[in-house]
């Protein structure tokens, strides 16, 4: 740019004259020399200001309209800088230095072709001109990021779009279209701060710009932020009423805000059917809305779980996070779930996830519990192995025990082979080692909470099943099993 932006010092070799008034022209002249100084200073707004001084006094003068384009641009100002360019080549279309400002105008601005021709004709005028010949290949690098911009945009391949606009960008810093374009992707990337900071600035500039409005309001749709979006997508709108993404996205957030709202306004009603299918049906407007989707499928997740299909409630848990893996409700929401369906390894897993992104009291816990649960799982489940219910009563323990005792006794499979008597013998120690535990209120209470009942003397390694059955049954001689034909037995106390 520096090259390109160099004032000209020197006069073009031929100057139509508009004043015949010799004091004008001087007076021009000292105009053009303060402007050149004061450019030499880097102080361009005062050489643009000599520079326009100049041009009122001599309005056909090619090396004014030359000098001012070059301040213009070093002001970053390459639209305003562009047509003093053009007007330069207009006057003197053999002035190199004129068209070369123009292409790189063009090139600055995105009008990579523009900016082809004009080097193009710098190069016809001086073919050895290596500044020509190198912003030649600059212009075409820009066309060729565009088009692989434009294939991989449709690929939805957005990361190498952010890359060919960054390439095309350094060649052409003042092109909206690039930053639009390279913020759009931005947001459909999740990187939502750069996308904002991207349209923010052109619209400081523009604050008209309908694709800046545009992006702003893709931001806010995608983060959630539906209300806000609305009312950018309709900013955008007013500016260009044609403008066909954003009315796309306008009709979107409309419809999945009302679709969110009544079905959460069905799942406070307790109608939890409407409300999954509400859910659904928003699920299925713009998958592309990560943030919304998660919180769609948790919400659904919770109706399921409401449902008691809880295995779908799991399952849309783990799409919610999937699509947004910061998402502690939809964790907590499945850990739940997990714990409801006794799958107490991988809630204790969710519960861990919560607890390192969020370590309150709450969270701490619930960790806790799942834990606890775990441990407990991995014991033998002396309610199971009775057949009652954790809440199960004493009388409604004894019931059990005598049942199961009586069913694994050894003296009833005697006639069984070895397997099948080992297997039983196994099962009738179990259940009274189940007995045992469960008809102490004691040594129950620590079992229910998950202590070790090897401590204070509660070792069951010296466990005897036939006393437990002795006692029960009242004593030595008090109970027998005797055969009345193959495979038969009846009872017989004493």
């Amino acid at each position: 740019m520096a090259a390109a932006a160099e004032c000209d010092v020197v006069m073009a070799a031929t100057e139509p004259e508009l004043h015949d008034d010799e004091e004008a022209k001087r007076e021009a002249e000292s105009f053009k020399e303060q402007g050149n100084a004061y450019y030499a200073k880097k102080d361009y707004n005062e050489a643009y200001n000599y520079y326009t001084k100049a041009i009122d006094m001599c309005p056909k003068n090619v090396s004014y309209y030359g000098n001012r384009a070059a301040t213009l641009m070093m002001l970053g100002k390459f639209r305003e800088a562009l047509g003093d360019a053009q007007q330069s080549v207009r006057l003197d279309d053999s002035f190199v230095r004129g068209h070369l400002r123009e292409g790189k105008c063009h090139l600055s601005l995105g009008n990579a072709m523009a900016a082809c021709r004009s080097f193009q004709r710098a190069l016809e005028l001086d073919h050895k001109n290596a500044q020509a010949q190198q912003e030649f290949k600059n212009a075409n690098a820009v066309i060729e990021y565009e088009k692989i911009a434009e294939t991989d945009f449709e690929k939805r391949d957005f990361r190498k779009v952010v890359f060919c606009m960054d390439r095309a960008l350094e060649f052409a810093p003042a092109c909206h279209r690039f930053k639009i374009l390279k913020a759009e992707c931005l947001a459909m990337l999740g990187r939502y701060p750069e996308a904002q900071s991207v349209a923010s600035d052109i619209l400081r500039m523009d604050s008209t710009n309908a694709d800046a409005l545009y992006v702003r309001g893709l931001c806010l749709y995608y983060e959630d932020c539906i209300e806000k979006a609305v009312q950018f997508f309709v900013q955008a709108l007013r500016m260009a009423p044609d403008h066909e993404k954003a009315c796309i996205a306008c009709r979107n957030a409309k419809a999945l805000k009302a679709k969110k709202e009544d079905g959460n306004k069905a799942f406070k009603e307790g109608n939890y059917k409407l409300a999954y299918e509400l859910y659904t049906e928003a699920l299925g407007i713009d998958p592309n809305n990560i943030k919304t989707n998660a919180k769609l499928f948790c919400n659904r997740g919770t109706v399921n779980s409401k449902l008691r299909k809880l295995d779908d409630a799991i399952e849309d848990c783990t799409s919610a996070v999937k699509l947004d893996a910061t998402y502690i409700k939809a964790y907590l929401r499945r850990a739940q779930c997990y714990m409801d369906t006794e799958q107490y390894e991988e809630a204790v897993r969710d519960y861990e996830k919560v607890y390192q992104t969020e370590k309150t009291k709450e969270h701490k816990q619930l960790l806790k519990n799942a834990q606890l649960e775990l441990k407990k799982s991995k014991r033998k489940d002396y309610y199971k192995i009775l057949g009652v219910d954790k809440n199960a009563s004493e009388d409604e323990i004894k019931k059990a025990y005598r049942k199961r005792a009586l069913m694994h006794h050894p003296d009833r499979h005697s006639g069984a082979s070895a397997e099948v008597q080992k297997e039983e013998e196994k099962k009738f120690k179990e259940v009274g080692e189940a007995f045992t535990i469960l008809s102490d209120p004691k040594k129950k209470t620590r079992y229910d909470s998950g202590q070790d009942l090897d401590e204070e003397g509660m070792n069951m390694g010296d466990f005897d099943a036939n006393n437990i059955f002795k006692a029960f049954f009242g004593g030595p001689g008090g109970f027998s099993f005797e055969a009345s034909g193959p495979g038969n037995f009846f009872f017989q106390f004493g």
